[in-house]
């Protein structure tokens, strides 16, 4: 085969550091991303929490350091060979296969962050301030105060075996069983396993801690709340039933019942098959029904009101404040202040990098400060065009749902998300970063941004219905059905078309198991 040279021209995308920071901001919540900034102020020396000067106002960011000099630009050309980040031609070039989250116009970085969305001017009370808890103390404590200082269920339980008079054997034996309680308050390991890894291959040491565990268990699950140290749900509801020793006769009876039937498999409890109960314990029909709702009422995790709320709190991203009077509704779509980080770059180590110049090993050192410098600089302007992104998705959100901060989730409408990019020019994907683990808070209550968006169901007069609006519609066809006679599937499903939406008996299902509703012949046994 002849060998020869060819010439081929083409053209292909290359995601620069910057790009690649950006899109990985673009999709992290807000704790992950101030993780993130703590990590970044530990590695990088220019970078700086600006914590003196008052943040500019619409991001809470600092401005970044006084523009490069002139006789700087020669040291960093190299390392910002790529072109612009916010030029037309890459981000053109990112939508076409790792989409840019931005837009290809630099972003105005002046205005006070945020957007009215109506041009009527009737305010009457000023912008309505963000929400606080319910403390009406002087003290103010935040959310995550709060859930920091919630005491954990070992450590509750640990309180009140002080009271305890127990040998140092006994007390470390329950203290060793609390430790292995799980987040739910029950102990999932045997006691012969807890014994065998203590005491190993010892069968002697084994038994006899074994008998410890036995009696450390009883003592533990006398402790409060009632029935903790359960090993399976029926342990758990038969010892709350069996704490519970005042009533009359007919409560007693009631609650011995209720224990026969916790003695019972577990799973024609969870069916509610009265019949086999029935026929099981020789209890009449009402008194099976009778003691499945007295069942229904108890606590099936006791460490529920422990586990460490602060992993499930939820900080705003946004905040929709409403201004419009009894006219035209107008609303104020705000970043939350409180959630983004103030940063600016250390100003004496980038005039230090600016004077210092040398040879050898110097401008190799030089070299790679000057690469750090840029990457403070970056991080910066990533972390504003973040949240630039996120107002004005959420501006678009609001704009299109409008009716829902008026009127509730009823007057929800049809959106995806192809529709918010074409309208802020924006890839598809981008939206989908941005309203994952993005946070709203709204009059009617914080929801996630994705929570705006749902397909739509045809109706009889050519329009959509929101898929949010008729899973609301079926919650209220529930909470007014008769108890005696619970709705069917099907039945609402006609419900739904008389009210022109045309809804198959099978989506109602599936919205009914998403709203967590119960099927008909359940709902009609807890009755």
């Amino acid at each position: 085969m002849k060998q020869g040279l060819s010439l081929r021209v083409s053209q292909h995308l290359a995601l620069t550091p910057q790009l690649q920071q950006s899109i990985r901001l673009l999709q992290l919540s807000t704790l992950e991303l101030s993780q993130e900034v703590g990590q970044m102020l530990d590695e990088n020396p220019f970078l700086e929490a600006n914590l003196d000067e008052v943040p500019r106002e619409e991001f809470g960011l600092a401005q970044a350091d006084q523009p490069v000099r002139a006789d700087d630009l020669e040291s960093e050309r190299a390392f910002n060979a790529a072109p612009e980040y916010g030029s037309e031609k890459k981000v053109a070039d990112a939508n076409e296969s790792e989409e840019s989250p931005f837009d290809a116009a630099e972003p105005s970085w002046d205005g006070d962050g945020s957007s009215d969305m109506s041009p009527d001017d009737n305010e009457w009370g000023g912008d309505a301030p963000a929400r606080k808890n319910n403390l009406e103390s002087d003290d103010e404590f935040s959310a995550t105060e709060l859930a920091r200082n919630q005491e954990s269920l070992s450590a509750y339980l640990q309180r009140q075996s002080l009271s305890l008079r127990l040998s140092e054997v006994d007390r470390a034996a329950l203290r060793f069983l609390i430790e292995s309680l799980n987040d739910d308050g029950y102990l999932e390991d045997t006691l012969p396993t807890l014994a065998q890894s203590l005491a190993g291959s010892d069968l002697e040491q084994c038994e006899e801690l074994e008998q410890r565990f036995c009696v450390a268990l009883k003592l533990l699950q006398s402790l409060e709340p009632v029935g903790v140290g359960a090993r399976d749900l029926g342990e758990c509801l038969r010892l709350q039933l069996r704490a519970a020793t005042e009533g009359s006769a007919d409560e007693q009876q009631l609650r011995g019942a209720a224990l026969r039937i916790c003695e019972q498999p577990m799973e024609l409890l969870a069916r509610r098959d009265v019949r086999r109960l029935v026929q099981l314990l020789g209890e009449s029909d009402g008194v099976i029904r009778s003691a499945l709702a007295l069942i229904t009422r108890l606590e099936p995790k006791p460490g529920r009101r422990f586990v460490d709320v602060e992993r499930n709190l939820i900080l705003p991203d946004v905040i929709v404040t409403r201004l419009g009077g009894a006219g035209a509704p107008k609303f104020r779509v705000q970043l939350n202040a409180d959630v983004m980080p103030r940063l600016r770059v250390h100003d004496i180590y980038a005039n230090a990098l600016r004077q210092h110049r040398g040879g050898g090993n110097d401008a190799a050192n030089h070299a790679a400060l000057t690469q750090r410098l840029q990457e403070a600089r970056w991080f910066i302007k990533n972390i504003q065009q973040r949240f630039d992104t996120i107002l004005r998705v959420s501006n678009a959100i609001v704009e299109r749902q409008k009716s829902f901060f008026v009127h509730g989730e009823l007057a929800m409408r049809p959106l995806v998300l192809r529709e918010i990019a074409d309208e802020l020019g924006l890839h598809e994907s981008t939206i989908s970063r941005v309203t994952t683990a993005k946070y709203m808070a709204t009059p009617m209550g914080t929801f996630e941004l994705k929570y705006f968006f749902g397909s739509g169901l045809g109706t009889e007069t050519g329009g959509n219905a929101s898929s949010t609006a008729v899973r609301a519609l079926i919650k209220q066809f529930v909470a007014a059905e008769s108890p005696k006679k619970p709705l069917s599937d099907s039945q609402m499903s006609d419900m739904l078309k008389e009210q022109g939406i045309d809804c198959a008996r099978r989506t109602v299902a599936k919205y009914r198991e998403a709203l967590k509703i119960a099927p008909t012949n359940l709902r009609r046994a807890l009755q």
